[in-house]
């Protein structure tokens, strides 16, 4: 009867370090208060011992973790009503302060990625937001981990998701565009008729310097008549004939005007 005692005691013990031990996965830390203090690094991953209630754990996963931003209203810089939301990829990179400088790194990461994305948004165009996505993604990460950082939290990547407009800012911005497609349009259609000229005047330039070129197009274009299946009646003048007779009728209006 003496030995019970002693073997219940052992029993506790024995009991008492088998409740002790944690085991922690490679993506697990346990941060370990010790009677209510901070020990100095973080535990894990394996097997620890946790003395309780000497010890109090608090486990943190360092994995990646995502936040969606909920639907935010913004009025951009030029006064136009949008709801924008987004997708945060944070991770915790020191456990402790992620337990002792937030009391929830979880809910306050997502409340100042709500308000973050409302001011930066809020001072750039609509345009700009339609178009320089990518900078603004970049912006917002870094204002994000600047304030994430003194509570062990890094966020690695911002993504604007979805912007959505109002129906009449879309027709408005469909007016546009076709604006624009007519202009360009128009500016080409008007620099292909500056390179036509151009081209025409150096073409004359080089008939005025070689009479003969005149008759070789004269008859090329008669070439190209011909071969068209059309009814077309052509009668090929040569093209001296008319030179004399446009001589002929100078000459004699030169004379008329003497002879007055």
């Amino acid at each position: 009867m003496t030995g019970l005692p002693e073997l219940l005691v052992v029993i506790i013990i024995v009991f008492y370090l088998f409740s002790s031990i944690k085991i922690l996965a490679e993506y697990e830390r346990g941060v370990i208060f010790r009677l209510g203090r901070l020990l100095p690094q973080a535990k894990g991953p394996g097997v620890i011992l946790v003395f309780a209630p000497l010890d109090r754990m608090v486990r943190i996963s360092l994995r990646v973790d995502t936040i969606e931003v909920p639907p935010q209203d913004v009025i951009t810089r030029d006064n136009i009503t949008v709801k924008v939301n987004a997708v945060i990829y944070f991770r915790v990179v020191e456990p402790r302060l992620a337990v002792t400088e937030v009391s929830n790194f979880l809910y306050a990461t997502s409340q100042l990625a709500q308000t973050t994305l409302r001011s930066v948004l809020g001072e750039v165009e609509l345009d700009d937001l339609l178009s320089k996505r990518d900078e603004l993604n970049v912006r917002l990460q870094a204002i994000l981990d600047q304030h994430t950082s003194p509570w062990g939290v890094k966020v690695t990547l911002v993504s604007v998701k979805q912007v959505d407009i109002p129906e009449q800012m879309i027709r408005a911005i469909g007016r546009q565009a076709e604006a624009e497609r007519e202009k360009r349009a128009k500016i080409i259609h008007a620099e292909g008729e500056f390179v036509a000229s151009e081209k025409l005047a150096m073409a004359a330039e080089v008939i005025q310097r070689q009479p003969a070129a005149i008759q070789l197009r004269y008859l090329q274009t008669l070439m190209e008549i011909g071969q068209e299946k059309n009814t077309t009646i052509v009668f090929p003048l040569p093209i001296d004939i008319l030179s004399s007779l446009e001589t002929y009728l100078q000459s004699k209006r030169r004379d008329e005007t003497g002879k007055s």
